[in-house]
């Protein structure tokens, strides 16, 4: 049995429902009723409402803190169980980085919040002592978690034997998904139409690709892919 570790910048219904958010829920939760092992993760954006989604903090896993530079930050970890499914979400928590309702739209493309919650997920993984097989990454913000599984963390025994994986979206740009690509064992497509230099980049490079499959193929399909990485 495989197990993977899916760390998502959106999942739906915690989020409004876009071709992402949906895709994400669908992947962690169909993975995870296929009879894989399975870990989800995404930030606690200020737009969720905590009592409707029932996030409650799980205090064991709470605590530590992440220096990024200057800063000094509490990591609060948050956890809900996905409506219909045996699936659950950790989400990663920060007052101060995602306390305000319109942090979303403002920093999923990079920066702080994305080292903040790249480096939230791993410290989190490490507490439960679990060691996944994949790590499936899903949006833009987790750009960086490629990069700093290979660098940051090359000799954390959690997750350094892990093959990473990379989901790019119609909105990636060359700027954003290219640390992703140059550190990731396999990319995925999740549409049909790229920027031109971005489709330039990933056809020069070595990566192993997987073209967009149609939803009702995605499990038997992602699994030949983790097995071919």
């Amino acid at each position: 049995m495989k197990k993977i570790l899916f760390i998502n910048q959106d999942i739906a219904p915690y989020v409004e429902e876009t071709p992402m958010s949906i895709m994400c829920k669908e992947n962690s939760c169909g993975m995870q009723d296929a009879g894989f092992e399975t870990r989800t993760f995404m930030p606690r954006w200020g737009v969720i409402n905590e009592r409707r989604g029932q996030l409650h903090e799980v205090i064991r896993l709470s605590g530590i803190n992440i220096s990024i530079g200057e800063l000094d930050l509490p990591l609060l970890i948050k956890v809900a169980s996905i409506v219909g499914s045996k699936a659950q979400v950790y989400f990663i928590d920060n007052e101060e980085l995602y306390g305000k309702k319109n942090i979303k739209k403002t920093h999923a493309k990079g920066g702080i919040h994305a080292e903040f919650f790249a480096r939230g997920v791993i410290e989190t993984v490490k507490k439960l002592r679990w060691v996944p097989d994949i790590i499936h990454c899903q949006g833009t913000i987790t750009h960086q978690v490629p990069y700093l599984l290979k660098k940051l963390y090359a000799d954390e025994p959690v997750v350094n034997r892990a093959k990473v994986i990379t989901t790019l979206f119609e909105k990636d740009s060359i700027k954003t998904a290219q640390s992703a690509i140059d550190n990731s064992n396999g990319i995925i497509l999740a549409s049909d139409t790229y920027n031109k230099n971005l489709m330039k980049y990933l056809s020069e490079s070595n990566v192993k690709i997987l073209k967009k499959v149609a939803q009702e193929d995605i499990i038997k399909k992602y699994t030949d892919f983790y097995n071919k990485v």
